[in-house]
């Protein structure tokens, strides 16, 4: 996944969880921040952040901020959109019959519903909700970086999808290099860990989707 006209910025402060102030080309500018999510722990003062400029016309901001480097030097990618983006690029290669995103499911909407023939003629279902992770601790993702409900009912209709025959995936597309593996992060919210748990014990498969980050671009590491 690639941006257009993405430029450099200071992040200075960010006064709601959708915008942020920068210096950019010198002047102080209001951008939307494409990331609802606390991101307390990279959203610092001073630090490096990178901008793209979608030209929407009626935008009441002109520039999204979409990528932020942490202390460490590690670029991250922050765009809350990326991540589906990023796994519907990967499942084209994977050979999938059918993909149809936004799949009704229960009082859901999972991400992603596919279908793939096996080698005995067998049409097999599958349902894949994604997350994306831009929590690290030490070298490790975590998720969520703030209490989710929908998060938990998404794993709760996974869970029920696997007793009706289905093959449930839960992946976490990870916006940063250098980080191998999500964990729950259960100090933030004990309930996502919980249901994580009980999703492995049902069936559900847990797979992580380690991805290169640059300013302009997110992309899938060979899997």
């Amino acid at each position: 996944m690639k941006y257009d006209n993405i430029k450099k910025a200071i992040f200075l402060n960010r006064p709601n969880r959708f915008i942020a102030e920068v210096e950019v080309d010198g002047k102080r500018e209001t951008v939307h921040v494409k990331n609802t999510g606390r991101c307390k722990e990279l959203l610092i003062p001073g630090c490096e952040v990178w901008l793209t400029e979608p030209v929407t016309p009626g935008r009441k901001t002109r520039y999204d901020l979409v990528a932020v480097r942490k202390g460490t030097g590690v670029l991250f990618n922050i765009d809350s959109q990326a991540p589906n983006k990023v796994a519907r690029e990967w499942l084209e290669t994977q050979e999938f019959e059918t993909i149809i995103p936004e799949k009704k499911y229960g009082d859901s909407r999972i991400d992603f519903y596919m279908e793939k023939t096996d080698k005995a003629g067998n049409k097999l279902k599958y349902l894949m909700e994604v997350k994306g992770c831009t929590l690290e601790i030490d070298g490790v993702g975590y998720f969520p970086d703030a209490p989710t409900d929908r998060g938990v009912r998404h794993i709760r209709e996974l869970i029920r999808a696997v007793q009706e025959g289905y093959r449930s995936i839960l992946t976490f597309v990870i916006q940063m290099d250098d980080v191998r593996e999500v964990r729950p992060n259960i100090q933030t919210h004990p309930e996502f860990g919980t249901a994580w748990e009980e999703a492995v014990a049902a069936g559900v498969e847990i797979r992580f989707l380690t991805c290169h980050v640059e300013p302009d671009e997110c992309v899938v590491r060979a899997q």
